[in-house]
């Protein structure tokens, strides 16, 4: 592994917050995803771009981890610590909270192909291999996210 996997961690953490939302703590995935990579470190391919390989890696670990979830019920729901104690008073921050609202609200694999281009910045062609899907089905999934979202937050902008 000849790149410098500390190097992607900003990105990192950014993905697994749009992959997360509400449902558990992104630093725990990211940690998850790092652990992973170390661990099969010898799997990695020399000439394969490491920044793909570790979302890839972090995507099949959330959905394990949804999976495994289902079948442990732990009371999270009651929890009073997942209620805020006082409201937002910044404009920003309620018109960010809205934004993702509407992200969370919309199918997976929509949200996935938004995220990985427009806010991290990944091109087509890696968000399809990260995707594992063809890159018209990608550009398809964010032409269409985009309309979602303008149509959501249109009263706002």
């Amino acid at each position: 592994m000849s790149d410098d996997v500390l190097h992607h961690l900003p990105a990192l953490r950014a993905y697994a917050r749009s992959l997360s939302g509400r449902l558990q703590d992104p630093d725990d995935l990211v940690q998850e995803t790092l652990l992973r990579a170390i661990e099969h470190a010898d799997k990695y391919q020399l000439g394969t771009h490491m920044r793909a390989w570790l979302f890839t890696i972090m995507r099949n670990r959330f959905y394990t981890n949804i999976k495994k979830a289902a079948r442990e019920r732990t009371g999270a729901t009651d929890c009073v610590s997942d209620s805020p104690s006082s409201q937002p008073t910044q404009e920003w921050h309620l018109r960010h909270r809205e934004l993702w609202d509407q992200l969370f609200e919309m199918p997976a694999h929509y949200r996935e192909a938004i995220v990985l281009v427009s806010v991290l910045g990944v091109s087509y062609i890696r968000a399809a291999e990260i995707l594992e899907c063809d890159i018209g089905t990608i550009k398809s999934r964010i032409n269409r996210a985009r309309t979602r979202l303008k149509h959501a937050l249109e009263p706002e902008f």
